[in-house]
């Protein structure tokens, strides 16, 4: 997808961003009051990536939750990376 693809569907999503360096990725970090809540919040997100077939890299900690989505078939973004994305969002 060309970066201009891209910079137009990150507009679309609340607080993505987009790492360019070898393999195109977008990532967003979100807090949470603790562990607890993290974990719930990463529960959501499985069950939503079981559904679409589209599984995020996903890093935990206390409370903070980082996802980084791309599409490994193509090694870089496509369409379903922002369609995933605004559905985590819409968990918020």
């Amino acid at each position: 997808m060309p970066d201009v693809e891209e910079d137009r569907y990150l507009k679309d999503v609340d607080n993505w961003t987009i790492n360019r360096k070898d393999i195109h990725k977008i990532k967003k970090v979100f807090s949470f009051k603790n562990f607890k809540e993290s974990m719930e919040f990463v529960n959501k997100v499985a069950e939503i990536a079981e559904e679409e077939g589209h599984h995020p890299d996903i890093y935990i900690s206390w409370n903070t939750v980082k996802l980084i989505l791309y599409t490994h078939a193509i090694e870089g973004l496509s369409e379903n990376d922002f369609i995933m994305a605004s559905k985590i969002d819409d968990l918020r």
